[in-house]
């Protein structure tokens, strides 16, 4: 199923704790947003119920499991950003980024190899 919807901070934040505890019961995700966000056991069954309609997750007898890799939202949010804030333009983001640091030599050409293994 593709995405296309952003999440909003407290979605993504609940879903970095489906991601890094999965699977888990309900319970000890309700234990989890209760520790971690100062979460209601309500507002976590909400939660679980709400992420479950946009198909991010699944709760099958009260274990609860992501439906998509964090990965592919991250994938989106850093495309979204790079639109939104640098045109889509990855040298003014780089620039942007680095903001006059400099950078080891091993980390230059870590970044060469990268370009160049997605390059056109």
């Amino acid at each position: 199923m593709e995405h296309t919807g952003r999440l909003c901070e407290s979605d993504y934040r609940f879903m970095c704790i489906i991601w890094e505890n999965e699977p888990l019961s309900s319970m000890q995700l309700v234990k989890l947003c209760d520790d971690q966000l100062g979460w209601k056991k309500s507002t976590t069954f909400t939660m679980i119920r709400r992420m479950s309609e946009k198909g991010y997750v699944q709760n099958v007898d009260a274990v609860v499991r992501s439906l998509i890799p964090r990965t592919n939202v991250e994938k989106q949010e850093s495309e979204t950003f790079m639109a939104h804030t640098f045109d889509g333009s990855l040298p003014r983001f780089l620039v942007s980024f680095l903001g006059g640091k400099t950078i080891s030599k091993s980390e230059a050409e870590e970044l060469k190899k990268l370009i160049d293994s997605h390059r056109e």
